[in-house]
C-alpha cells in the first residue's frame, strides 16, 4: 500500500499515512488531531542492480545528457 506524507498547517508536524491510491487525496488528520493538513510531494529513489544481471551499466558523467556528449 502506498505511503503519503502530510504536513499539519496548525502545528507544523510532518507525518506519513498508508492508504490506497483511491484515498490519496482524502483529508488527513495529524497525530495531534488537527484537520488543516496538506499532502506533500514525495521523491522516490531507485537504485539498480543492472550490473548483477549481466547487463553492462550505462556510463555516468557530467553534461546535459549524463554522458557529456552535449557540447
Amino acid at each position: 500500500m502506498p505511503r503519503y506524507d502530510f504536513r499539519c498547517r496548525s502545528c507544523g508536524a510532518t507525518f506519513e499515512l498508508r492508504r490506497t491510491m483511491a484515498q490519496a487525496n482524502d483529508p488527513a488528520v495529524c497525530p495531534e488531531g488537527h484537520t488543516d493538513t496538506t499532502k506533500l510531494l514525495s521523491t522516490v529513489a531507485v537504485t539498480g542492480g543492472a550490473a548483477s544481471s549481466g547487463a553492462q551499466a550505462a556510463p555516468s558523467g557530467g553534461g546535459c545528457c549524463g554522458g557529456g556528449c552535449c557540447g
